[in-house]
């Protein structure tokens, strides 16, 4: 089994894997990310020291920058530390230089300090570079830049191979500025153009060399640049926008974050280390989070997957929507507006169905990757029509329900028309075309569906967990159709909901193994494999209360639940490998829908339980930042996550997990007929003494609320309450 991430692009007959390249950044790199480019950078700011590895500065689905290397003197400078700014800003790097040889004497080492300072804004990378000298004698420094651009779509990055390029077009060489330049096979071109101040003694088209002379005592500030152009910006996204100064690009970045904290929901607790959690979660989300033409959307992850992801970004916006209602609005905005209209096998588009990826790179506009637009997901649509009616719930905002209305009505007459591909009952999903994905569920590698003896499931695959979305999409689809006077198509929905739950609880349970199938074959056989899937079935609540207490236990067992979080298959099962992409790995938001999942049928402690777990993983890693998976081995005492070596960090729905994971504990959720917010058995985790949630909004109204953990339950203050808002507690 493999160990390196599907590029979400298998067939039925031609694997699609996309391997991550052996020569791989290390893993203390960077990122940043703003809007559609990100940078992946080292220690000391660098692209390229690592060799042949994902490092770059990326737009639009290109690497731009392949190389930035800074030299001083002809010397490479010393580290002293890096940081990534808390609220994921900028990078700052703080270095010295080795013994720098001048004419009449010789700069010790550590006199010259060297300071670093990376942002990206609107399509451009900054670098700030200061310079001062600690010594009392002058010092003549030559700074060196060298850099360069391969244009590599992401995919060659990625491993894919091409039999053919475009052509790297001839550098233009200015007096301070180098602009380099790719004409691709579709026909459109794209551009760096390297610029930087100072007193210029060398230009060329691979590097700049900039003269600097400091007295004792004295410092000085140069800026360098690297703008990314291209002739045509995507089809939802933002256009390229021009550069600024370093200082105008900071101001931009300290606007913005001021914006999104004065709407979101503050949080604190007892636990510093909690509260790391959150903010790191917080601060990694509003960098994911793009503007398009549509609205703010989370791209999926860096940084494989920087670009809109249907599921993806539902999901996330479904863990955050208590606390980011705005950002759910957005999800379901850019969706509707991408919403299929028509039968396209080639991209696996139905009427009704949304979006699964988008791609700006050249490969997929050639169409050498099929994900320009592309619909290959069974699941995206019943998750859209949820998150509907989730954020009518959260807001009760009726007139944005009404402009999306006929979109929610075509997402449902989907999953009737289309989605029941052999008319059962059940929703199922059958690739269309030899170059689309072979598993359209969330667990979309090649081996992750399969029977209990290995062998693979075939034909058209009815997997559980979208029963439940289904189930749980008819019920809120009748809510809406409620506010929206319908009242007929509301009962009928209701009845079908009611059948599905039947008949799902009926076909899907496997006695033998305590908990769901993980899926139905083309044969109406039963894939009957332990897995994780059985926590979104609680999530949704389709799962019989007569079976709960057994999914429960199948999911918090020794061979399910780790340590750290719940595996995607449970131990002992025959293609269950800790180290697989989705046989046998944790994946946060997997793990925090399980909870959501064990807390909706009243298993408070076990929810509790799965909760720590997932926190302590935080502490172990890097900036408190949960990836986008990691290994399943059993946990061991003092000892870290294993990390998965490909896995992309920051990943959106990983983000969103902590949030979950604290709605669920407190049994929050909203009323869909009036502003009213409620906590059912409010439970807080032992690492929790207690809990203090600002800035809550309900309809017109705000709230603060207090909640301190005592020995046999938890208590709940209003702290401060403005407008007309209900709030209950419940048990």
């Amino acid at each position: 089994m493999s160990t390196t991430p599907p590029a979400k692009v298998q067939s039925g007959t031609t694997d699609w894997d996309v391997q991550a390249k052996n020569n791989r950044a290390p893993a203390n790199s960077q990122v940043l990310k703003q809007g559609d480019t990100f940078a992946i950078v080292d220690q000391l700011g660098e692209i390229g020291g690592a060799g042949d590895s994902e490092q770059g500065v990326y737009h639009l689905g290109t690497r731009f920058l392949s190389t930035w290397e800074l030299l001083i003197n002809n010397k490479r400078p010393l580290l002293l530390n890096s940081t990534m700014k808390e609220d994921n800003s900028s990078f700052v790097v703080q270095m010295t230089t080795p013994e720098l040889p001048q004419p009449d004497h010789v700069l010790p080492q550590g006199t010259l300090h060297v300071f670093r300072s990376m942002l990206l804004d609107g399509g451009t990378f900054y670098e700030h570079l200061r310079l001062k000298n600690y010594s009392r004698s002058p010092v003549d420094l030559e700074v060196e830049y060298r850099f360069a651009s391969d244009f590599r779509d992401i995919f060659e990055v990625r491993g894919e191979h091409r039999a053919q390029r475009g052509e790297l077009l001839e550098a233009k060489v200015d007096k301070s500025a180098v602009a380099l330049a790719y004409h691709g096979l579709d026909d459109q071109k794209r551009e760096v153009n390297v610029a930087f101040d100072g007193k210029v003694k060398i230009i060329e088209p691979r590097r700049c060399v900039l003269q600097v002379h400091l007295g004792g005592g004295e410092e000085t500030t140069l800026h360098a640049t690297a703008e990314c152009h291209t002739e045509k910006s995507g089809y939802v996204k933002k256009p390229d926008t021009p550069s600024r100064s370093h200082a105008e690009a900071v101001t931009g970045w300290s606007n913005r974050l001021r914006q999104t904290e004065a709407e979101r929901v503050e949080i604190f607790t007892s636990n510093e280390e909690f509260n790391g959690w959150l903010n790191r979660s917080n601060a990694d989300l509003d960098m994911l989070i793009s503007d398009t033409i549509y609205g703010r959307y989370p791209y999926a992850g860096v940084p494989w997957f920087a670009t809109p992801f249907g599921r993806d970004g539902i999901i996330t916006a479904l863990e955050t929507l208590w606390v980011r209602p705005k950002l759910a609005r957005g999800v379901l905005s850019f969706l509707a507006a991408t919403q299929a209209t028509e039968v396209d096998p080639s991209i696996e588009s139905e009427p009704g169905k949304i979006v699964h990826e988008m791609r700006d790179g050249e490969m997929a506009a050639l169409g050498e990757v099929p994900f320009k637009r592309y619909y290959g997901t069974v699941d995206a649509t019943p998750l859209f029509v949820i998150l509907a009616g989730q954020y009518y719930r959260r807001t009760g905002d009726r007139e944005f329900i009404e402009f999306i209305w006929h979109n929610i009505r075509r997402a449902v007459n989907w999953i009737d028309e289309y989605g029941d591909v052999d008319g059962d009952g059940f929703v199922e999903y059958q690739s269309h075309n030899e170059r689309g994905l072979t598993h359209q569920c969330w667990k979309d590698s090649n081996d992750s569906i399969f029977h209990s003896d290995g062998r693979d499931a075939k034909g058209a695959i009815a997997v559980s967990e979208v029963q439940g979305y289904v189930y749980q999409a008819k019920l809120l689809a009748a809510e809406l159709a409620d506010v929206m006077d319908d009242a007929a198509w509301a009962s009928e929905l209701r009845q079908q909901a009611v059948r599905l739950k039947e008949d799902f609880n009926a076909r899907f349970w496997v006695p033998s193994i305590g908990t769901f199938a993980i899926a139905l074959d083309g044969d109406k056989m039963a894939c009957k494999v332990r897995n994780s899937n059985a926590g979104h079935l609680l999530f949704s609540g389709i799962v019989d209360p007569c079976h709960a207490a057994s999914v429960a236990a199948t999911l918090t067992d020794e061979r399910a639940f780790n340590g750290w979080g719940i595996r995607t298959i449970s131990a002992g099962e025959v293609r269950y490998n800790p180290m697989s992409y989705h046989n046998g790995s944790i994946w946060p938001h997997d793990t925090a829908m399980c909870a959501a999942g064990l807390a909706r049928y009243g298993f408070r402690d076990e929810c509790a339980r799965v909760i720590a777990g997932l926190f302590d993983a935080s502490l172990f890693n890097d900036l408190h930042r949960l990836p986008e998976l990691f290994c399943g081995f059993d946990r061991m005492p003092g000892h870290a996550p294993t990390l998965y070596p490909v896995a992309c960090s920051p990943q959106a729905w990983a983000t969103g997990a902590a949030f979950l994971l604290l709605q669920s504990i407190l049994g929050l959720t909203f009323s869909p007929t009036k502003p009213q917010v409620q906590f059912e058995n409010p439970r807080l985790p032992d690492f929790l003494n207690w809990v203090r949630i600002q800035n809550l909004r309900i309809g017109d109204g705000v709230v603060d609320l207090a909640f301190h953990r005592h020995p046999r339950d938890v208590g709940m203050n209003v702290e401060r309450k403005e407008g007309d808002l209900q709030i209950v507690v419940i048990g």
